[in-house]
């Protein structure tokens, strides 16, 4: 059974300095779990719209029975983003490509200028996590631990 999340945060900056902090995220020292950051492929189309495509390598922690069915925390990420600076629209969507059977974790974010204060920014989640594996008595366990983990990481960073 598929999972869905969705959180939105607003920011009492401007469009400009959330979308480059989302944009310059990693790496920087304080997500260590991020190995890599890597620009697969990068655009601006007819409208002035800039398209980017990003593998991202990143290593976290397991729970024990985790640990048992992947081995290795090693994960790729791939993360698929416009910039339309006409419309002031920064869209990511990030999907993990490790893994995928055990767990699918797909997150779209969009950072837009609030409507009613042009000095604030509103950020947008939505996520989709499910467990196709064939192991059917711990798919809703799987999908619990993903569910839990997004949230709490949604959370501690929009509270930073």
């Amino acid at each position: 059974m598929v999972h869905f999340w969705s959180h939105s945060t607003t920011y009492d900056y401007p469009w400009s300095t959330v979308t480059q902090a989302i944009w310059q995220k990693y790496p920087n020292p304080f997500a260590a779990h991020v190995l890599s950051s890597d620009v697969i492929d990068r655009y601006v189309d007819e409208n002035g719209v800039l398209h980017s495509t990003r593998l991202f390598t990143k290593e976290g922690k397991l729970p024990k029975w985790g640990k048992a069915l992947i081995g290795l925390p090693v994960a790729y990420i791939v993360e698929f983003s416009t910039l339309d600076p006409k419309t002031r629209t920064f869209t990511t969507i990030n999907r993990n490509l490790s893994h995928a059977k055990l767990m699918l974790v797909e997150e779209r974010q969009v950072v837009r200028c609030s409507p009613t204060h042009h000095t604030s920014t509103i950020l947008s989640t939505e996520a989709s996590i499910v467990s196709n594996t064939s192991f059917v008595s711990i798919r809703s366990r799987i999908e619990g631990f993903g569910l839990k983990r997004l949230k709490e990481n949604t959370l501690r960073v929009s509270t930073s």
